[in-house]
């Protein structure tokens, strides 16, 4: 469907790691019908291809104590869009940036250990940005779906 280029082999193997990241070359060589040192190979031609960027744990922080998890849609003049981007990607409290489609418009996400820290956030990056044309808050109650990357 999107893997284009891809056998199935890759597909399946690509599957497989994104189902359990932690899964062994062997296991995975019994599923797709290879030997561990095939696997290993294949799976480091698509690390280098950048197909496979990284394996991580993901951490819900709605199950950590008080986490507040918001996003913010940002609307931004062209001349001042770059530097809220450095602003924005330089705070530790922003988990994701991503520039969408309208007139200069950021779908920001970020996460603050409780709500004042998410208060103190809004005042003191968000309300300061530059060259802010609108701006959008809203606070993420519960995670209903969260898929990381693509799936197949």
């Amino acid at each position: 469907m999107y893997l284009k280029g891809l056998d199935e082999i890759d597909k399946a193997i690509i599957k497989l790691l994104t189902q359990n990241a932690r899964m062994s070359y062997v296991d995975i060589g019994e599923a797709v019908g290879l030997s561990r040192v095939a696997v290993k190979s294949r799976i480091s031609s698509l690390e280098e291809k950048g197909i496979i960027e990284e394996y991580t744990t993901i951490i819900n922080p709605q199950k950590i104590g008080s986490a507040v998890s918001s996003y913010y849609e940002i609307e931004v003049e062209p001349v001042s869009f770059q530097k809220v981007v450095d602003i924005l990607n330089a705070n530790d409290t922003v988990t994701q940036i991503y520039h969408v489609s309208g007139k200069n418009k950021l779908h920001v996400h970020a996460i603050s250990e409780d709500s004042e820290a998410m208060e103190s956030f809004l005042k003191e990056v968000i309300h300061k940005l530059p060259g802010v044309l609108s701006l959008s808050c809203n606070i993420i109650l519960s995670r209903i779906k969260d898929i990381k990357g693509l799936r197949l």
